[in-house]
Parts: C-alpha cells; sequence; structure tokens
C-alpha cells in the first residue's frame, strides 16, 4: 500500500472511522503552496484545495490544512481535487505568525520528532534553541539537535558549544555534523525511525537543504551560500514538503524562519524552564511574579549562581511575549464575534423586508 510509506496505519484507519471520513478518499498533505496543496493519495499525488464550507467555518489559518495533515477529500480527475475534512491532529508544531494580528501558523501536522538545526559559526543562539524547544515541548514532539558546519571551527570551540548546549537544555540527543567532512551523519540516521514523521526547524543558511540531501541519500533540495554582504542565509527551501527518506522515516523540510513567536507557550516554558522554575517553590508568595519579590526563590537562586541569568532573561522575554501573543487572540476573537453578531442582525434584517 502506497500510504504505508508516509504513515498510514491502525490509528488512522480509526480516526476516519470515529471521524465519520470512511467513504471519502484519503491522503496525506505532501506540500503547501499558497492556498493549494499537493495530496499523497493511494494512486498518486494530486493537487487539492479546501473546500467552501471547510474555509469558511475555519476560526482561523491553524484550522486550514497544513503539511502532515491526514484529510479526506474527493479526488476528482478534471481539475483540483477537494478537501473537505482533516483527520484530527496527533501533534501540531506552530508559531506565532509574524504578519498576523493572534495569529497562528501551523508549520507542520502529526510530528513525532524535530529536528533544531543549527549552525556552529555564526547562526549558534541558545535563546533560539530555547524558542525553538519551547515549540517543541508545546506540541509535545519529540526534539534533537543538530548542530551543523561543525568543520567551521575547531574541536575544542565544538565541544564548549555541546557542553553549553547540555547544560542549559539536558537530557536531548545533541548530534553534531558536516557535509564537507562527510561526518555525523550516520549517528543522525541512526535516530530516525522508520514510519515515524520528522521536522526541521532553523534559520536560512543552516544547512537544513544539504542534511536533507544527506539523510535522504537524494539530491532532492537546491542548496546556497550564506550572503557575503549581510551574513545572513539565503531562502533555498521556498515551500513546505513532505518526502519520505530511503530508510522509511518520513521528514518536512521548512523554509528558513527569521523571527521565532511560540504560539502555545504553557507547557513549552514550563518542560523547557524547568528547572529555573523549580526554584520558584521557595518563594514566599504563591502570585509572585520573579521580578523584584521579597522572598522570590528564583531571583535567590540568580543571587547564589545557582541560576543563568541568560537562562533567566530567556525565560522573562518569552512570557512576555505569550502573554502579549494571548491578549491578542483574545482581541480578535472578540472583534470576530462582535463581526458575527452584525452579519445575523444583517440577516434578519433583510429578512423582514423581504417578507
Amino acid at each position: 500500500m502506497r500510504l504505508e510509506a508516509y504513515g498510514y496505519d491502525d490509528r488512522i484507519v480509526a480516526s476516519r472511522k470515529a471521524s465519520g471520513l470512511w467513504e471519502s478518499g484519503i491522503g496525506r498533505v505532501i506540500a503547501e503552496h499558497r492556498a493549494r496543496y499537493v495530496v499523497a493519495t493511494e494512486s498518486g499525488d494530486v493537487e487539492a484545495e479546501i473546500a467552501g464550507a471547510l474555509r469558511h467555518s475555519a476560526r482561523g489559518r491553524e484550522d486550514f490544512s497544513a503539511v502532515g495533515d491526514w484529510v479526506a477529500l474527493d479526488i476528482q480527475e478534471d481539475g483540483a481535487s477537494i478537501i473537505h475534512g482533516i483527520l484530527p491532529r496527533t501533534s501540531t508544531i506552530a508559531r506565532r505568525s509574524v504578519d498576523g494580528f493572534g495569529e497562528v501558523q501551523v508549520i507542520a501536522a502529526n510530528v513525532d520528532c524535530a529536528l533544531l538545526v543549527q549552525a556552529c559559526d555564526r547562526d549558534f543562539n541558545l535563546k533560539r534553541l530555547e524558542r525553538y524547544l519551547a515549540i517543541c515541548r508545546s506540541s509535545k514532539v519529540d526534539p534533537i539537535v543538530v548542530l551543523t558546519k561543525t568543520d567551521l571551527i575547531d574541536g575544542s570551540t565544538l565541544a564548549g558549544i555541546i557542553e553549553d548546549t547540555g547544560r542549559r537544555i539536558g537530557g536531548i540527543p545533541v548530534v553534531a555534523v558536516s557535509d564537507r567532512m562527510q561526518s555525523g551523519y550516520d549517528a543522525l540516521v541512526g535516530l530516525i525511525q522508520k514510519g515515524r514523521t520528522y521536522c526541521m526547524l532553523g534559520s536560512s543558511g543552516v544547512g537544513k537543504s544539504t542534511l536533507l540531501n544527506r539523510v535522504s541519500g537524494r539530491g532532492l533540495m537546491r542548496t546556497d551560500t550564506i550572503s557575503e554582504s549581510t551574513g545572513k542565509g539565503r531562502h533555498v527551501t521556498s515551500h513546505r514538503e513532505l518526502v519520505v527518506l530511503e530508510g522509511g522515516g518520513i521528514l518536512v523540510d521548512n523554509p528558513g524562519m527569521r523571527e521565532v513567536g511560540v504560539a502555545d507557550q504553557d507547557l513549552g516554558l514550563e518542560t523547557t524552564f524547568d528547572r529555573l522554575l523549580s526554584f520558584s517553590r521557595t518563594c514566599r508568595f504563591r502570585d509572585c511574579t520573579h521580578t523584584a519579590e521579597v522572598g522570590c526563590g528564583i531571583l535567590e537562586a540568580l543571587r547564589n549562581g545557582d541560576l543563568e541569568q541568560e537562562s533567566y532573561e530567556s525565560w522573562r522575554k518569552l512570557e512576555k511575549e505569550k502573554t502579549h501573543f494571548e491578549s491578542s487572540v483574545v482581541e480578535r476573537r472578540k472583534k470576530d464575534k462582535a463581526f458575527g453578531k452584525m452579519v445575523d442582525v444583517y440577516k434578519k434584517e433583510m429578512g423582514r423586508r423581504g417578507a
């Protein structure tokens, strides 16, 4: 069965039946191009678009189809096929939309594990890594840190980066690879399991496309170099795409993200900064904000040197962003509700006039 390579199993079968979508065609979204999708089906890949009813019932962009989704669709030979249902997701990797007010942008759906890719030369940033980790934790997705371009630094610097990473976010696998030296890829491939879905998260120019080419064993993605004028990566991957690797793993490639805004941080922050928050158990006040209170356990840990200042500042910044994002979501929902009431009033008025 062709769809088994994309992760089709008994869980998907049960989900189709429970959702009342058993009689419809089934497929997995493997690419997204603006409002159109490429869906892998048993008979081949088809282009599809979302049905109008599904589009109008969506509360926001997060309710649209995303790469990795299992969808119910009517497969049409002439013209685009129509997606009229999305099976319940086991996980959703999402971030705040950079250009939307209180909007959530789904990066990938039904992901089991995320490869957090950072280059060792210019890109490595523990604060950004903590943001990616918060995304994984809030999505209940297992993370693996992948350090690329290790040939551009010496061994002692690399050892220091790995040590710093372990100290801040311990307990997570860290793999160091070099395309030029062709090293580290066997260890990474050994972590990729057949039938599981993986997603790469990282900035532009960190080597995600090169990484995909290496672990797939095929030249799937065009690669490019770092811009000499800006020192920043060029966007080589322009869309999200799901590919099946030779070893049976399933990998989602994403465009590089210059900004990382975490959409649902509660669980993500609690688990990413679990050591930091453990000091709050000794806070004198239950509603302590951990900013200036007397008897704050976290501030005491900072003074004693038991907690790093950088880790504390990173947590505080993410907390502020979470609060701002949540207020934006509430405001957007209020406006949507008010607009819906206005439409209802208009329809009733027009109905009376017609009568």
